[in-house]
C-alpha cells in the first residue's frame, strides 16, 4: 500500500499493486460474481479483468490451460503469483472495498480449509452443469 502525500486523509491509501483476475463470463454463475465485484471497485483499485472465454489467448503466456480457468477463478498478483480457487477469490476480495473483511475471512486459518473444500466441491459441480448447458 502506497500513501500519497498530497491527497486528504480519506483518500490517502491506495493498493499500489495490481492483480489480474481471469474469469468465465461464459458461466452464468461466474459472470455474475464478476460483475458484483466489478461494480463495487472503483477505477484505481489495482485490478485489471481478462475474461478468458473472449481472450483464450490471454492464458498463452501463462501456461494455463482454458479448461482449467473455465472451472475456477485465477488471479495473478503483481508479483505473479498465481492465486487459484478459494484463494483467488480472497484475493480479488482484497481490492474490493466492501470485500476486504471477506477476504480476511477467508484466508484465517480453519475457514480457508472449509473454504476451499466448499469452492472446490462447487466449481466442480457448476462446471459439470455448464459443459451439460453447452455453455462453451
Amino acid at each position: 500500500m502506497t500513501v500519497s502525500p498530497t491527497s486528504g486523509t480519506n483518500e490517502a491509501i491506495h493498493i499500489a499493486s495490481k492483480a489480474t483476475v481471469y474469469y468465465n463470463s461464459a458461466c452464468p454463475v461466474c459472470n455474475a460474481g464478476i460483475c458484483a465485484m466489478q461494480e463495487r471497485t472503483a477505477s484505481d483499485t489495482g485490478i485489471e479483468w481478462i475474461d478468458v472465454h473472449r481472450n483464450p489467448e490471454a492464458l498463452d503466456a501463462l501456461g494455463l490451460r482454458l479448461e482449467d480457468v473455465r472451472e475456477r477463478l485465477h488471479v495473478a498478483d503483481a508479483e505473479g503469483r498465481m492465486r487459484v480457487g478459494a484463494d483467488a477469490v480472497a484475493e480479488a476480495l482484497q481490492r474490493v472495498p466492501q470485500g476486504r473483511i471477506f477476504s480476511v475471512l477467508l484466508r484465517l486459518w480453519g475457514v480457508r480449509s472449509l473454504a476451499h473444500l466448499a469452492y472446490n466441491a462447487f466449481a466442480r459441480q457448476l462446471y459439470r452443469w455448464n459443459r451439460s448447458k453447452n455453455h462453451w
